[in-house]
């Protein structure tokens, strides 16, 4: 099964914030960068579209034609709990300094781990699988893609941070 994974356009928050499953606005550049996005999806013929509930990634698929979008919470971004909308240089406290330590299997305060998203990523993945889909296509987040190329293993967890795809990627894995 081929699944092409779209990533959100750019959101209108400052930089530096902790946004993850905060449903923040896009920025006004919206229309033009989502028009990227439909041009990188033709010819887009799906067995099934799925989104992320939030409304950075249901308005893209929206705007590219996919109003029918399936939304599965499980497409969320990685949920940071007490430091949504939080800028990161103003966070602080033990349960930072062992997030930055260990972050893969450490929560944010309140929220979840790495592995976490991962698991409820790759639990989506796998009942997918089971599906009769040839092609399927996931309005998303950069954390659940992420997710996804791991569990592909065309990158390892060292490697997320350094490999994050940029506002409105559209990436093709195979499962």
């Amino acid at each position: 099964m081929e699944i092409t994974l779209i990533r959100h356009t750019a959101v209108d928050v400052p930089p530096g914030t902790c946004y993850g499953q905060t449903d923040v606005p896009l920025k006004d550049s919206f229309e033009q960068e989502a028009g990227v996005v439909v041009e990188r999806l033709q010819p887009g013929r799906f067995d099934a579209v799925y989104s992320s509930p939030l409304s950075r990634c249901v308005r893209l698929a929206r705007f590219c034609g996919y109003g029918e979008a399936r939304v599965d919470a499980r497409l969320m971004e990685l949920n940071f709990g007490r430091w949504e909308m939080q800028r990161w240089e103003n966070l602080s406290g033990p349960q930072l300094l062992a997030w930055y330590e260990q972050w893969i299997d450490t929560p944010t305060e309140g929220g979840e781990s790495f592995m976490d998203q991962y698991r409820r990523v790759t639990a989506f993945l796998d009942e997918l699988r089971r599906l009769p889909y040839r092609q399927v296509a996931v309005f998303t987040h950069g954390g659940v893609i992420a997710c996804a190329r791991i569990y592909t293993g065309e990158i390892t967890f060292e490697q997320v941070f350094t490999t994050m795809l940029p506002y409105g990627s559209v990436k093709k894995i195979v499962v």
